[in-house]
């Protein structure tokens, strides 16, 4: 297994396919939400990933502040129906936050994350600062971790 990270002008056209892929066939396809997956946002993000066989199983970006938000995000984090269950979403969870916490010196996290998972992203010190809402027919909630 190989973890990878790159900025989005470090990716080569098949990792940046690869991605988008991934992506989709989680947020798209297995949820059943049509929504604009290409978001503008890849440009600028750090992207994340764990390959196995050539294989993305896990992947998550790290998102600058923008558009009136203080606070770098992490978002998209998924990993693969195959490969759930195995611990790969804490592991890159871990990688995301170490980074912007040594890498960045960031003093906050913003996380908008789906309302099921609340209490995943919660035993990482994140702390829910919104109601419940529904975007994309999905219920999710926006979650800070101060460092």
């Amino acid at each position: 297994m190989n973890w990878v990270q790159k900025r989005f002008d470090e990716l080569t056209k098949e990792e940046l396919y690869k991605i988008l892929m991934v992506r989709v066939a989680v947020f798209v396809v297995e949820q059943n939400c049509p929504y604009p997956e290409v978001d503008g946002r890849d440009e600028d993000s750090l992207h994340i990933w764990l390959e196995q066989e050539e294989r993305m199983i896990a992947y998550c970006r790290i998102v600058p502040p923008h558009e009136g938000q203080a606070y770098h995000s992490i978002g998209r984090v998924l990993v693969t129906q195959g490969s759930r269950g195995e611990g790969y979403a804490t592991e890159i969870m871990n990688r995301a936050i170490d980074f912007l916490k040594k890498d960045l010196e960031v003093d906050h996290i913003w996380l908008h994350g789906q309302e099921h998972l609340r209490n995943f992203y919660g035993s990482f010190g994140f702390e829910e600062v919104s109601e419940v809402y529904l975007e994309d027919g999905i219920p999710h909630v926006d979650m800070l971790m101060k460092i």
